[in-house]
């Protein structure tokens, strides 16, 4: 691929593009009912620039109406989604604070990628040279000239992240964003993502794909039945590291580990969890004391553990549910 001065290949992000603004997103016990249905209760959570927050929760639990909501396309019935200190439609020229892509198949058929980013660049004042500049960032401009309604879901991912960009906003806005994207795709917007957050950009996006948000978001927000459920850094959710080891005497290793130390705690199966991060400390220690392992390694938790044991009870499964409609929980199998 011809690779301009301006902007590299897909391969690799963009280099930095002007000043950033550093505007968080506040969501302020937000609420929206349609009839006698919650969407989206009492929602209060912070995004903050510099970082990438996933919105996560499963089917139907009110995440892409919160996102409608902070971008003004849906009324709340109470609270408030601030874009910094303002609601969207007061910003002035909101193209320039945040940009959204929240339906990858929201173009006009009849119409090209280029025309369709050129209609944009129009409505807010953007210069025409940064549609192609755009189309070559996110990887299509061999299909500028196609008709939007033949590109593959991949291509309108692309072309719909473009959109977003297009008045190179100090908010990123996008939900499932990673859908349609080839492996070669999913990898070079895990690091165009990280890139806009480490320029200083607010980055929000929800995501099903629980082991591609895992490697790139730094804090989360996870709904269910439109409340949320936790909220803050990776790090800070997954709680302190443990090591599960399994010997055929659990009373003499826990005391071995005492000694030295190291605390323990019964587990699963007749073994140990051990608070540390080192597995090879407890194999040297049960080495030293003469016990065999039948089992030893970490206990890491990773973000679709922790999304299944925050979502999937039968709290989340029934509240709220809409006769007819099934509250759907992706399979963990899906999330691979």
């Amino acid at each position: 691929m011809t690779v301009t001065t301006a902007y590299p290949s897909p391969s690799s992000p963009p280099p930095p593009s002007g000043p950033i603004l550093g505007v968080p997103l506040h969501v302020r016990d937000l609420t929206k009912r349609f009839g006698a249905f919650t969407a989206v209760d009492r929602l209060t959570f912070t995004v903050e620039p510099g970082r990438v927050t996933g919105f996560l929760g499963p089917n139907g639990a009110g995440k892409t109406t919160t996102m409608r909501m902070l971008l003004g396309l849906v009324r709340p019935t109470s609270g408030v989604a601030l874009i910094g200190d303002h609601q969207y439609q007061d910003l002035p020229n909101p193209m320039r604070v945040v940009g959204s892509a929240l339906e990858a198949t929201n173009f006009h058929p009849g119409r090209s990628g280029r025309d369709h980013l050129r209609v944009l660049a129009d409505a807010s004042d953007t210069p025409l040279r940064r549609v192609d500049e755009l189309l070559e960032l996110v990887g299509i401009p061999a299909a500028a000239k196609q008709r939007a309604g033949g590109y593959s879901m991949g291509m309108r991912q692309r072309l719909g992240l473009a959109a977003a960009l297009l008045g190179d906003p100090a908010v990123v806005i996008l939900d499932e964003p990673a859908n349609g994207l080839d492996p070669e795709g999913i990898r070079w917007l895990r690091e165009f993502l990280r890139f806009l957050a480490k320029e200083g950009r607010t980055v929000l996006i929800s995501s099903h794909m629980l082991a591609e948000a895992d490697q790139i978001v730094d804090d989360v927000v996870i709904i269910a039945n439109g409340q949320i459920v936790a909220q803050g850094s990776i790090a800070d959710l997954r709680g302190e590291p443990t090591v599960y080891v399994r010997t055929p005497d659990v009373a003499a290793l826990a005391s071995a580990l005492t000694a030295r130390g190291v605390l323990s705690s019964p587990g699963e199966r007749g073994g140990l969890i051990v608070r540390t991060e080192d597995p090879a400390r407890v194999g040297d220690i049960a080495l030293e004391a003469g016990m065999p392992i039948h089992e030893l390694h970490p206990q890491a938790s990773d973000l679709e553990d922790l999304f299944f044991r925050l979502t999937d009870t039968p709290e989340h499964r029934n509240r709220n549910t809409v006769p007819g409609i099934p509250h759907a929980v992706p399979e963990r199998g899906e999330q691979r």
